[in-house]
């Protein structure tokens, strides 16, 4: 028998069904090997080595392979027909070495969709691994690492609050600020049309819009305002009007061609409002299922046979004359190899959407699939657009009237894109004869503004990446999705926000890394990779050329200062940060005390505000997306039950709701900030005493007796008992989750977690200290922290435990062994620098004998505390 590996059960078990007894299928559960996130994974210095490791999920599943290899002499790599299903085989080739030697065989075969015919093809033409389609990934994947962990400290340790960086990602969020700051920057002009009902002599009515005017053909802003409109009614209103012209034309529509990865995004997000990721997920599951062709494509042709099959179904359904004469042929546009090539479709024509037992989601989506599929194989539709021209005899007013008829539907039959719900008889005109009188019912002027264009979706924005040659389909959706993920943007009716991190990370990148956040630059690298993948350009040479520049540009950052990075970003941010004011007064002005000016400032937990230059004298402060009126009108929201104000505030924090006032009995009164997603303009008194009242009793704990709590910490929303902290998915929850709720969820932690008393894992392995002993990235009550014998230091706000490195952690480890004021850090024992001996809760340094190498951390420490004084 042979061994077939693919990548997920649920495709294994659709395979097993067609190939029978012969065969075993396994699954790889998605790529066995990465780089590990940790410098030196890959190494400019050494002819861009990649060091590969077996993930520790992957471990037992390439142990399972490797199991059947041991009776079986023919491996069979089944992964998906793009450059990532051609770099899961090579992985996996690379990771079964040693069970691949004596006589065994590889071969890769590749499938455009899960049906018997298809895969029986498939195993009958087998082939090797397709090095060049891997080579592209190899470059990409090195381009990648390269950018994310040389950029992302760079921006850790010079913009305070940012969190990483990537190669198409940032591309992807400067699209998304740009597009925003053209928003802001937008001013509406105001102009006006004049709108008709006018009547045939018979009585049917039809609508006309004004197009000349004394004469003179009007433009789009000739009337400018209600006055001017005023006199244009009056113009129509006094005097006759007959029909002058009619001139009637036949058109034809064409259909749309079937779908790839981009467009099938865009109509999913049109129609349902679904999310690239979304998309992306159902998709795979009716693909895995064997109900539709490989679904990460940029291509639209259609394999003949499954041409025929569409014209056959068409013809079953609706007839003769909804198949044109000659088949459809789409041609292709894109010009890469590094994705499958056959457009989106069903493999069976003949099963719609209702037959389908599948989730709602996959439902809806097929049914995009299905009737797009067949539309783009049937007859035009046919119809016959009409013009009108209505006029006063002396030429000095003139009126338009459009309209249109489907004389037949054709496509439209089935299927409209983005507006499947809406009708094309919409504009039908009434009976109108050359020359006869059209009597006048209601004239009356419309105020227009321009409006600015729009905030993208995630389809407009796949469909603006694609136009612009920035990523691939098998990148759109994780792009944004990190975007998302990473706080730079947020999702609004839709609608793709920057959040004020998004606009200083983008900010930064375009001051000081102009060419790596270039849309031109950025599709370029993307043809090389096409190169690479169509054999006409040697990887490495791309990677040698690109760090060449790239650790150039990184160099230069080295000796920038945050107070110079702030400035920069506030003059280029300006526009956003200090739009005018209505009294024309300088917008960057302190409204409080008048003599200080605004400026961008850094908080020490991280992220940024704008304050007052006069500090102390003047605390203003506001959060950069508040206005002034909201950073300087604070609210009172009511009293409670004893009488005291509850007043909404605004701090460099953000928003924030107060019980009474600062005395020198209270000099911090109650405070709680407004969580996340929560509006102070809609805020009630109600919420904000609710929120005053945290943490809040949830009950006693059935098994012990001791409170549960919930409330929402740094971190967010969560539930606690004892030393048990549970995360909630949803603030709500925190004052609605009830005692067996709340014990579900403590009880998950628990099992996921180690229990009181147990020793905590690592959760990264950073490498060793220079003066010896294990440095280590562990999970902690108040956040992950850096572990170092008996020195921990937290982590920076915003940084990930997976993007630290040793050289990151080392400073730290100096600064807070210097600030604990036991001056020197004391290596730790071998025996302590195990994982599986660390201590359960970490201690204070204590002070220690002066050991030869404790100099090191002191030098590190005084550097680290110089370069501080100097940034700031």
């Amino acid at each position: 028998m042979a061994v077939v590996v693919v990548e997920s059960p649920a495709k294994a078990k659709t395979i097993n069904k067609y190939l029978g007894d012969d065969y075993v299928v396994l699954a790889s559960y998605g790529h066995v090997r990465d780089l590990p996130p940790k410098d030196g994974s890959v190494d400019p210095e050494h002819d861009f080595d990649m060091r590969w490791e077996v993930a520790a999920d992957s471990k037992k599943h390439v142990r399972a392979i490797a199991e059947a290899l041991k009776s079986d002499d023919t491996l069979i790599l089944a992964t998906d027909p793009d450059r990532e299903g051609e770099a899961i085989s090579w992985h996996l080739k690379e990771a079964l070495a040693t069970s691949l030697k004596k006589g065994k065989t590889v071969r890769r075969v590749t499938f455009n969709a899960i049906t018997k015919a298809a895969v029986t093809e498939a195993m009958a033409k087998p082939r090797d691994v397709d090095m060049e389609l891997v080579e592209a990934y190899l470059a990409r994947r090195a381009l990648d690492y390269l950018v994310g962990f040389n950029l992302s400290p760079v921006l850790w340790r010079k913009l305070p609050g940012a969190k990483s960086a990537g190669r198409v990602q940032s591309v992807c969020l400067r699209l998304i600020v740009d597009r925003e700051m053209e928003i802001e920057a937008f001013r509406a002009r105001e102009y006006w049309t004049i709108e008709a009902i006018l009547a045939t002599p018979s009585g049917q009515e039809y609508a006309a819009r004004l197009t000349v005017l004394g004469g003179k053909k009007l433009d789009k802003f000739d009337i400018t305002n209600a006055e001017n409109a005023a006199l244009a009614v009056e113009a129509v209103n006094h005097r006759d009007l007959k029909v002058k012209s009619i001139e009637a034309k036949p058109a034809t529509r064409n259909p749309w061609p079937p779908f790839m990865t981009s467009t099938l995004q865009q109509e999913a997000s049109r129609k349902y409002g679904m999310g690239a990721k979304a998309c992306m997920s159902a998709a795979q599951r009716l693909y895995e299922a064997g109900h539709i062709t490989y679904m990460r494509t940029d291509g639209i042709d259609m394999a003949p046979e499954a041409v025929m099959a569409a014209r056959d179904e068409i013809k079953r359904r609706f007839g003769a004359d909804y198949v044109p004469d000659s088949p459809r042929m789409y041609k292709n546009k894109a010009k890469n190899a590094q994705e499958a090539h056959e457009c989106i479709r069903p493999t069976d024509m003949s099963l719609s959407p209702e037959k389908l037992r599948v989730e709602d989601d996959q439902r809806k989506l097929y049914d995009l699939i299905w009737k797009r599929t067949l539309a783009s194989q049937m007859a035009a539709a046919r119809m016959e657009r009409t013009t009108i021209d209505v006029g006063s005899a002396d030429g000095q007013v003139e009126l338009r009237a459009n309209g249109q008829v489907v004389l037949f539907d054709g496509f439209l039959k089935i299927y409209d894109q983005g507006r499947d719900d809406e009708g094309d008889d919409e504009g039908r005109l009434p009976q109108i004869a050359d020359g006869e009188r059209a009597d006048k019912r209601k004239v009356t002027p419309e105020q227009h503004f321009t409006q600015p264009p729009p905030r993208y979706t995630e389809a407009t924005l796949v469909k603006r990446m694609e136009e612009l040659g920035i990523g691939r389909p098998s990148t759109y959706a994780s792009v944004i999705t990190t975007i998302q993920d990473r706080e730079y943007v947020r999702k609004d009716k839709n609608r793709l926000i920057p959040e004020d991190k998004g606009r200083l990370v983008t900010a930064f990148l375009a001051n000081y890394f102009p060419r790596y956040v270039e849309y031109d630059f950025t599709a370029d690298l993307e043809e090389q990779l096409d190169d690479i993948s169509a054999g006409t350009r040697p990887y490495k040479e791309v990677l040698e050329r690109f760090w060449r520049d790239f650790s150039a540009a990184i160099a230069g950052t080295a000796d920038l200062r945050i107070g110079e990075v702030l400035e920069t970003i506030d003059d280029f941010l300006a526009p956003h940060l200090y739009p005018p004011r209505a009294d024309g007064s300088d917008p960057r002005s302190c409204p409080t005390c008048g003599k200080g000016r605004l400026n961008l400032k850094t908080a020490r937990s991280g992220g940024a505000f704008i304050g007052c230059s006069n500090y102390p004298d003047c605390r203003y402060t506001r959060p950069l997306s508040a206005s002034e009126d909201a950073a300087t009108g604070d609210r009172v929201l009511g009293t409670d039950d004893d009488g005291v104000e509850i007043s909404l505030r605004t701090g460099r924090f953000g928003a924030y709701v107060q019980r009474g006032e600062a005395t020198t009995e209270m000099p911090k009164p109650p405070r709680a900030s407004l969580p996340k997603g929560w509006s102070p303009d809609s805020l009630t008194l109600e919420r904000a005493l609710e929120l005053l009242a945290l943490p809040r009793l949830v009950g006693m704990h059935p098994a012990d007796g001791e409170p549960v709590e919930a409330s929402i910490g740094r971190f967010g929303p969560y539930v606690k008992h004892l030393s048990i902290y549970a995360n909630l998915p949803d603030v709500e929850e925190v004052f609605t989750i009830g005692m067996n709720r709340a014990v579900e969820v403590l009880a998950q932690k628990a099992a996921r977690g180690p229990g009181r008393g147990a020793a905590a894992q690592p959760l990264k392995e950073l490498g060793d200290h220079p003066d010896g002993g294990a440095v280590q990235v562990m999970p902690g009550r108040y956040g992950p922290y850096v572990k170092w014998g008996k020195v921990n230091a937290t982590l920076p706000k915003g940084t990930e435990p997976e993007e630290m490195t040793l050289e990151a952690a080392l400073p730290l480890l100096a600064e807070k062994a210097a600030k604990s004021g036991k001056g020197k850090a004391k290596a730790p024992k071998k025996a302590a620098a195990k994982p599986e001996k660390a201590p359960a809760k970490a201690t204070k340094p204590k002070a220690a004998a002066k050991p030869k190498t404790a100099a090191k951390p002191k030098a590190a420490a005084s550097t680290t505390t110089a370069k501080t004084k100097a940034a700031s």
